[in-house]
């Protein structure tokens, strides 16, 4: 019995140090949110709970040099990601937006916000193959969009509603969301 514990109680402090090590702590994080992501699914909002989004004057800049005004994306199918490159939960659903962005990128506008300088945000792009356009802020957030906690992504109907608000990693590529926007595409 006593050996039993020597060993658990290694292995936990073996757990500890590798999250408490920097080089080795986000790489964990990232899996532990990886596997959550799975048991995270997105779920629509029932019709009569659904927000529209009163202000769309809202301006954003482009990695690419771009300028966006969101009220250019009203009658569209739109998700908006908030996220940065050193949180563990947007790095872990990265890939799944990245691969459901490849297949409705024609069809639906994606928004990908953050505050990081555009210089960490192309190095990060770059080194995972990413090409979706990433957008910093100009003007004030739509208060509905307004969010103190990252990763949240909001899917937008044709008709402005928040239809979908979900905060933490996702695996947006899953059936479950590629149906959701099929049907939001065909409203």
């Amino acid at each position: 019995m006593k050996a039993i514990l020597n060993k658990s109680n290694i292995i936990f402090l073996v757990i500890i140090l590798l999250l408490i090590i920097p080089q080795t702590r986000q790489p964990i994080q990232i899996w532990f949110h990886k596997g959550l992501s799975y048991l995270n699914q997105s779920t629509l909002i029932d019709n009569s709970e659904r927000i529209k989004i009163a202000n769309t004057n809202w301006q954003l800049q482009s990695d690419n040099g771009t300028t966006l005004n969101f009220e250019s994306t009203q009658g569209e199918v739109t998700l908006i990601n908030f996220w940065a490159t050193w949180c563990p939960p947007c790095i872990a659903e990265m890939p799944s937006l990245q691969e459901i962005y490849n297949d409705y990128g024609d069809k639906v506008k994606f928004i990908f916000v953050t505050n990081d300088d555009f210089e960490i945000v192309n190095k990060f792009k770059s080194k995972r193959n990413y090409t979706f356009e990433v957008y910093n802020s100009i003007t004030e957030i739509p208060q509905e969009l307004v969010t103190k906690s990252i990763p949240r992504t909001f899917i937008i109907n044709k008709n402005n509603e928040i239809v979908i608000d979900e905060s933490g990693a996702v695996d947006w590529n899953s059936d479950n969301v590629r149906s959701q926007l099929d049907q939001l595409l065909s409203e």
